[in-house]
């Protein structure tokens, strides 16, 4: 009896220590805390879902799946996945190794993976495998991204028709009053002289994912896209592409915020998307 009275105690005690220190928190635009549940069961009404994360952020990660995970049950083969982290010249190897025509190791040596892509991309692409659902490498293949960091636009024209189609269709429509763009200069002019093109750098990525979004993307279906917040905030980035195609389109914006304590939203973070997810600053990082 002592013991099983001990080991209630721990428990207890372990639960609310676990409350008192939340791992993280979901909120609307607003600030009102939301749950898990309820930011998915919305999530499952949307034509796209875009999941903007902190590259680094276990919990985000987590919730990915998580996610991914409820969407498949609801939507099924209805259900289009797609990421930032996978370029346009590799979606013929991510095809082949969705198809189980090449082994994991080969599809790791050709298609550029990010470094963390062990711990927090492969369960991604795994589930998409195991339940036949197709993912999209959404991404401009980086030397083109380089390109225009370092000539602009108009470095593209030069390319062969073969590499123009693995970019958004040119001219790249740009709106450099827009923030995610403008608050690039700002930033870079806090330490000397401010690179007009890294911000350009930016919008082609955010152009080429949208390209590649809606090709994949049809009336009936819910396309998910995992990027880094920055990608998808205030519904500007890829969405602002996005809204340029069809302006009826029912997106949802999640986006992560890094908090000293989840327990209320910060004001800076209000309205940077549909949903937020805070964490606190103190998370243990995954590289």
């Amino acid at each position: 009896m002592k013991f099983i009275l001990l080991a209630s105690f721990i428990m207890l005690t372990c639960l609310l220590k676990a409350q008192d220190m939340p791992a993280y928190q979901i909120y609307n635009s607003e600030g009102k805390p939301v749950t898990f549940s309820e930011m998915a069961e919305k999530c499952a009404g949307a034509d796209m879902v875009f999941f903007g994360e902190y590259h680094n952020d276990p919990i985000g990660h987590w919730l990915q799946y998580e996610l991914t995970a409820f969407l498949f049950a609801k939507k099924g083969n209805a259900l289009v996945l797609g990421a930032e982290m996978f370029e346009s010249d590799n979606q013929l190897i991510m095809d082949e190794f969705l198809q189980g025509l090449i082994p994991p190791k080969k599809f790791g040596e050709e298609a550029r993976l990010w470094p963390n892509y062990d711990t927090d991309y492969k369960p991604l692409v795994d589930f998409s495998k195991e339940n036949k659902i197709p993912f999209i490498a959404t991404n401009i293949p980086r030397r083109y991204a380089s390109l225009v960091a370092k000539e602009g636009f108009e470095a593209l024209e030069k390319l062969s028709p073969e590499a123009k189609a693995l970019i958004a269709p040119l001219p790249v429509a740009y709106d450099e009053n827009l923030n995610c763009y403008k608050s690039m200069l700002s930033m870079q002019g806090m330490g000397g002289h401010a690179n007009a093109n890294l911000p350009k750098a930016q919008a082609v990525k955010d152009a080429t994912m949208a390209h590649f979004i809606m090709k994949n993307y049809a009336k009936g279906k819910l396309f998910l896209h995992y990027n880094g917040s920055y990608h998808s905030d205030n519904h500007e980035g890829i969405v602002w592409y996005l809204k340029q195609k069809d302006k009826n389109l029912k997106i949802i914006v999640i986006s992560s915020a890094s908090q000293k304590n989840v327990s209320a939203l910060e004001d800076e973070n209000k309205g940077k998307g549909d949903f937020i997810l805070a964490v606190p600053e103190t998370m243990t990082k995954t590289h």
